[in-house]
Parts: C-alpha cells; structure tokens; sequence
C-alpha cells in the first residue's frame, strides 16, 4: 500500500514537470500564431482617399504605397454634406460598414426617366456615415458622368473600376474623404448663414419676450 502511494505521488511530480517544461513550447506557439495573424492583418491594412478637389479616389497601403486610381462623380451640390437629400458629398473620416451586390438595384434620379435599372453597378460599398444610411462607393449605368458633378451625394465610378476596388476593400477599411476649395467656402458661407439665423431668431425671441 505503501509502495502505491508512493508511486502516485511519483506520477503527480512528473505530470506537473511535464507541464512546466511543455507550458513555454505552447505559449509560444500560441503567440507565434496571434503574431502571424496581426502581421497578416497589418500588411492586409490599407485606406481610401477620395478627393473632391480632383475627381480621385485612391487606395494606400500602411506604407503609404499606391494600390490604386480612379475617377469618380461626387455630389451635384457643393459643400459638406449636412442633411438627407442635400445633394452633397459628405467629408471626413468614415469606416466602410458593408459590401453589397448591387448589380440588380435601380433607382429614380427624379429626372423623368423613371427606374433605371443596373443604377449602382455592380458593387455598393456602403459607408458608415453618421445620420446617413445611403451613402457609399459604387458603379453606375453613367460613365460619362466620371469627373463630374453628378450624384445625390454618394460616389460613383466606372463599373470596370469598382469591381477591382472591391478586390482590396473590406469591412472597417478607414475612407477619408476630402473637399475641394469651393466645397470649402461653401460650407464656410453656410455655417455663416446658419449663424445669422440663430442670431436673429435670437433677437427676434428677445423682443417679443420684451413685449
């Protein structure tokens, strides 16, 4: 009886040396694969620029090296974009939320044409912008339009172009667009008129309360 507990607690000890000695081996590799991953995801990382200045929409990698170029059609409204139906391109920094097959969609541009079908190409890049769920990155059935003016305040490009920007966008990919200089000063004037109009209202609260 003696000799079995001894044995046990033999077995005990080689069990916990066994562990200690294999534990920093499988830490390792655990590491080792969380490493790998992150490396895959950082080499992987890369961001859209779209510039309403030039037309452009372009796609960085982290090391600042161009993956590629387009034309583009912005908004037919100059300015940053403020409420739904303003005809205007939103600005700043926004996180793409989905990626749609749009190759079946249509839409009404209000121009008297009815539905156009094929209306957003074949790709919708949707944009999480805030206050606005229809903005995105996507084709069109107006190629002519690239270069231009032309949109409800989305993105548009060559249908040829946003099948291969799709091959290097993914979910949570930083978009960071920019205005132009006119877009600039457009929302300049605006921010100032809108500034007036509280101040009168303001004024005008204060004399009837006066009277």
């Amino acid at each position: 009886m003696k000799k079995k507990k001894t044995t046990n607690k033999n077995t005990k000890w080689v069990a916990l040396i066994t562990i200690l000695v294999l534990l920093p081996s499988v830490l390792f590799v655990f590491e080792k694969i969380r490493t790998t991953k992150i490396l895959e995801e950082v080499e992987r990382a890369a961001f859209i620029v779209i510039n309403k200045e030039d037309y452009t929409i372009k796609v960085f990698d982290y090391n600042g090296e161009k993956l590629f170029e387009s034309g583009i059609s912005c908004g037919k409204n100059l300015g940053n974009k403020n409420k739904i139906g303003d005809m205007k391109t939103p600005e700043g920094i926004f996180r793409v939320c989905d990626i749609q097959d749009s190759s079946d969609w249509d839409h009404d541009f209000k121009d008297g044409n009815g539905r156009v079908q094929g209306a957003y190409g074949p790709v919708f890049i949707r944009l999480d912008v805030p206050g606005h769920k229809g903005i995105g990155i996507h084709g069109t059935h107006k190629p002519e339009s690239i270069g231009t003016r032309d949109t409800e305040g989305c993105i548009r490009l060559e249908n040829s172009e946003i099948l291969k920007l799709k091959e290097l966008a993914y979910l949570g990919m930083v978009v960071v667009i920019t205005p132009s200089v006119q877009d600039a000063e457009a929302t300049k004037s605006q921010l100032k008129e809108e500034k007036a109009k509280k101040q009168n209202e303001g004024k005008v609260s204060e004399l009837r309360n006066d009277n």
